[in-house]
């Protein structure tokens, strides 16, 4: 089995673009959505954000100089690590929190399987759930201003109707520090879009998949509000452009991008509309994730460059 996994990834590393200009686009990308993050939920979401990059980086040159492997974090994927989890994470979580999830995502996930793009789910939403499990108190309460707020997805399932402006401008409830502002997240997307570093395929599947499961499946009355409301929360928008594209955890060719999305969409709608939990994302992509050896075995296209091309 592993051999099968080993073998799937590496066929289908899918560029030879250096790492650091990748990474930087990344980091680039995500600049609008950690100034709506500190923003909204001030100085702490911005010392969450340098744990966990300290963290990531940290241990990562740890780890590399004592395995006597060459030190790699000069090519930022650390760094965007780093910043990724910290978004994922809410303001108000104790510092070690975020240090645990960045040592277990570069090491566990990462360095384990063999380094960075050898794993084989995403580093960064695995880590969140291995937080989240590991200290769910801290990861599932959401302060503001010394006050317990719901987010917009408990506010929907409990009945009520979250305001969809500030979900899509800024919004000082909206969970976790990446989650702050929809809008920032699409500025960031539109940058990577025009960057060409990653495809809209999967984005627009998912979201299309997910919208219909939602009118056809939903807990509320369907209306233009209460989809966007889905849309717009618990990180939906985030997942699709950041995370659902990441090179080396999702599908090479227009044909595995549309499972793989198709996929992402459905297992997204039973988790958030017919499970207990009012998020599902992480956990979709990293189902998702264990299913694309599997896709590209039969619907990759043929000559992709070999992986270490694309590692500097």
């Amino acid at each position: 089995m592993r051999a099968f996994f080993k073998s799937a990834v590496e066929s289908r590393y899918k560029t030879p673009e250096n790492l650091r200009v990748i990474t930087a686009n990344y980091c680039i990308a995500l600049l609008p959505v950690i100034v709506a993050g500190v923003y909204a939920f001030g100085f702490n979401a911005f010392k969450v954000l340098l744990a966990a990059v300290v963290s990531s980086v940290l241990s990562e040159y740890v780890y590399e100089r004592l395995m006597k492997l060459p030190v790699t974090t000069m090519n930022g994927t650390a760094l965007l690590t780093g910043l990724l989890l910290g978004l994922c994470l809410p303001s108000e979580v104790p510092l070690y929190v975020p240090a645990v999830g960045g040592i277990f995502a570069t090491i566990v996930v990462v360095h384990l399987f063999g380094g960075y793009g050898f794993h084989i789910m995403n580093p960064v939403l695995v880590s969140r759930c291995f937080l989240l499990l590991s200290f769910q108190l801290a990861m599932t309460q959401y302060i503001v201003d010394g006050m317990s707020m719901a987010t917009p997805l408990s506010i929907m399932r409990s009945g009520g109707v979250p305001n969809l402006k500030e979900m899509v401008l800024l919004n000082p409830n909206a969970g976790c520090i990446g989650e702050a502002s929809v809008l920032a997240l699409l500025v960031g997307a539109l940058f990577l879009l025009l960057a060409r570093k990653i495809s809209l395929i999967t984005p627009l599947v998912y979201l299309a998949v997910f919208s219909a499961f939602v009118c056809l499946f939903g807990d509320g009355p369907v209306s233009v509000n209460y989809l966007l409301s889905h849309l717009c929360g618990g990180g939906l928008i985030f997942v699709a452009f950041f995370f659902a594209t990441d090179r080396v955890t999702s599908p090479v060719g227009a044909l595995g991008k549309i499972v793989y999305g198709l996929l992402l969409g459905i297992i997204t709608g039973i988790y958030r509309i017919m499970g207990t939990t009012v998020e599902g994302v992480s956990y979709a992509v990293i189902f998702c994730n264990l299913l694309v050896p599997l896709i590209d075995k039969y619907l990759a296209p043929k000559g992709l460059p070999e992986r270490g091309e694309a590692e500097g």
